[in-house]
């Protein structure tokens, strides 16, 4: 590779980088707008399908003017597959929350970028450099200093089991998310995965509690929030970058989110900003920028 061939590619990836970290602050605000909806009386299941029927429709206009509508195989399989796996990450996760302690369950599930490590060791689909192991390792930790290492006593084995669920589920529709919008645009493809999470989430509330969603003012304003800035934002921020990235990359960026979900909260809720957080924050920057300045080095041998 030349020196500017290498020097285009570095530029890529590092607006890459700052697309998919991003779009983990747009994630970030996920329990901050959950917390206010839930809070002020409107139900968790009609927050979230209002959260994905409104950013479906946000994303379809989007992609209807930007010209790369379409409605074919490769959109009903994304609607389908991603759509399902997309609902069935949030609802493993949100029913975890019922067994165990929510930094029990960060911890947990943010032991996704290693299993998304191992999926592309796998399928030979990346390659495991020794930069990026440590940079997986950077992160990991991080995300330990932040929220603590689960104390065995208090530990569900239900509730370990759905976030270790939750957390597989995620390792694996990374990777096939990076694979299926190669055949369509970040819009078109963020556009099936709102509408199909919107059909399941919809399906299981007529089934529960019949088709009339009850909301709050709060609450209608909290679900706004999630569609706009953690649903339609984030989502084509993390397709343009993960494009770019590839999957173990984009893994480790996106441990950030814990950070960014900690800083939020100090803002809006007023929780405490913990030295812990601040020092596994540091750590997780670091990790993000050793990618940067490491993106190539000896692999594992197979």
């Amino acid at each position: 590779m030349t020196v500017a061939a290498a020097e285009v590619e570095g530029h890529g990836a590092g607006r890459a980088t700052l697309l998919v970290a991003l779009s983990a602050c747009g994630f970030a605000s996920i329990p901050i707008f959950v917390s206010v909806a839930v809070r002020s009386g409107s139900p968790l299941v009609d927050v979230l399908v209002g959260r994905y029927g409104i950013a479906a429709l946000l994303l379809a206009a989007i992609a209807w003017w930007s010209g790369t509508r379409r409605l074919d195989r490769a959109g009903l399989r994304v609607l389908a597959i991603v759509g399902v796996m997309q609902a069935a990450v949030a609802y493993t996760s949100l029913l975890a929350l019922a067994y165990i302690p929510a930094g029990t369950l960060s911890f947990l599930f943010y032991t996704y970028p290693a299993w998304i490590a191992i999926i592309a060791r796998v399928w030979h689909a990346e390659p495991l450099t020794v930069w990026r192991l440590l940079a997986l390792a950077l992160s990991l930790g991080g995300v330990l200093v932040m929220v603590g290492a689960p104390s065995a006593a208090r530990l569900h084995p239900t509730g370990v089991a759905l976030a270790l669920a939750s957390a597989v589920l995620y390792a694996v529709y990374v990777p096939v998310v990076a694979r299926v919008q190669r055949e369509l645009s970040p819009a078109v493809t963020a556009a099936y995965m709102a509408g199909g999470a919107a059909l399941v989430f919809y399906l299981g509330k007529v089934v529960s509690g019949g088709p009339t969603l009850r909301l709050t003012p709060a609450g209608v304003w909290a679900t706004l929030g999630l569609a706009v800035i953690s649903t339609t934002i984030a989502f084509l921020l993390f397709l343009r970058g993960l494009r770019t990235l590839g999957p173990v990359r984009t893994g480790i960026v996106s441990t950030i989110e814990p950070f960014a979900t900690a800083l939020l909260a100090a803002a809006i809720l007023a929780q405490p900003l913990s030295s812990g957080t601040i020092l596994g924050g540091a750590l997780i920057a670091a990790a993000v920028v050793l990618l940067q300045l490491k993106s190539d080095g000896p692999t594992l041998a197979s």
